[in-house]
């Protein structure tokens, strides 16, 4: 392996603070321009919230994806960044060994095994490959570098900007004084800012609205109880945690009048897949006639799959329904069934709130006229 060269300063943007989590706006992933000559993949560790906050240098291909594998970074459009840079964290790494172009298709390839599921992962790695197809065959290596960065802090910004546009789409969607249930993480810290489900959330905490949210705390990594009441606490917003098996009686006595939900993949007829436990709340939803919103970005939806039969599904280790952090209290005997993510079928869907508007009712055509394919 050639050691790294101090590269031409004058390619390279300003360095990148790293983000004060005590601001309002969250920024879970980012490229921190300052550390190491080219710069280097930043997170913050999410399996360490809210107790504590710390964050992640990687600087090699597999702690990056390590990072995803093991949910140091998650949430469907903040997987897509992460890998996006992680294709420069392994391009620095085997700097200037064999051919750039071929090293990138081997980085690509090597972080889309990490999860199956969030089809962000796969978006934004054949964009940044498709990138490469793209620059000239003799381009110098540092050259192509800083344009495969370049691409990737495009990934990132316009990623930001879809968070802001849906939480503007769904910010009406929330009256004053209602309550809303909320399942797993779809806040800042599951994208690149602001979020998914809770960006609605917090457009509508901004415009001035008073709402309390009632958190699943999202069996069985604790999503919901680690992060989003983190989050929104932090907020200034009215949190009330829950276990999942309480969102019934919510509903049944009317304290919530919708649900809003993220998503990690959304199939061409409007199915969608999401943390394990969505499609059950979504059938309590309907049961109690509240409605049910699903908030993702246009680049969650893959419509070379027709419905949610096709979505593939990741399976988990069984020690993480076994245990709650390090303690175990289920016996290591006893088999466990550890899907991480469900399918909520479209006819329980209310609408499918997008950085393009608002998709209701959820169908075939009205997906392809907001997607505009």
């Amino acid at each position: 392996m050639n050691p790294r060269r101090t590269p031409n300063l004058t390619m390279l943007g300003q360095a990148e603070a790293v983000p004060d989590p005590t601001r309002q706006v969250l920024r879970p992933v980012w490229w921190n321009q300052g550390a190491g000559p080219r710069g280097a993949l930043q997170l913050i560790d999410q399996t360490l919230l809210p107790n504590d906050v710390q964050y992640i240098t990687c600087v090699t291909l597999q702690q990056v994806w390590d990072a995803i594998k093991t949910l140091q970074v998650r949430g469907a459009p903040a997987i897509g960044v992460a890998a996006a840079y992680g294709v420069l964290v392994g391009l620095d790494e085997f700097y200037e060994i064999d051919d750039w172009r071929f090293r990138t298709r081997q980085i690509c390839d090597f972080l889309a095994t990490s999860r199956p599921t969030a089809v962000n992962l796969f978006w934004a790695l054949d964009r940044m490959r498709r990138k490469a197809e793209a620059l000239p065959a003799g381009l110098e290596w540092e050259a192509a570098f800083q344009s495969l960065l370049i691409e990737a802090h495009a990934i990132r910004n316009e990623d930001a900007a879809m968070c802001r546009a849906i939480g503007a789409v769904g910010r009406d969607l929330i009256p004053d004084g209602a309550g809303i249930i909320t399942h797993c993480n779809a806040g800042a810290l599951a994208t690149s800012e602001y979020g998914t489900a809770l960006a609605a959330m917090y457009a509508a905490h901004e415009a001035g609205r008073k709402f309390r949210v009632f958190v699943d705390e999202t069996r069985p990594l604790l999503q919901g109880a680690r992060l989003t009441s983190w989050e929104l606490s932090r907020a200034g917003i009215e949190t009330i945690l829950m276990c999942d098996n309480m969102a019934a009686v919510i509903l049944a006595q009317k304290q919530a009048q919708l649900v809003i939900v993220g998503a990690d993949r959304i199939a061409a007829n409007g199915d969608t897949a999401n943390k394990i436990g969505t499609y059950g709340l979504a059938v309590l939803a309907a049961a109690h006639s509240v409605p049910f919103y699903v908030a993702a970005p246009v680049t969650t939806f893959d419509t070379s799959i027709k419905d949610g039969s096709g979505i593939p599904i990741e399976f988990r280790d069984a020690e993480e329904i076994r245990r709650v952090g390090l303690d175990r209290f289920a016996p290591v005997e006893v088999p466990c069934f550890s899907p991480a993510f469900d399918v909520t079928p479209a006819s329980l869907i209310t609408g499918i709130i997008t950085n393009k508007g608002l998709i209701h009712p959820v169908t075939p055509d009205r997906i392809r006229q907001i997607l505009g394919r």
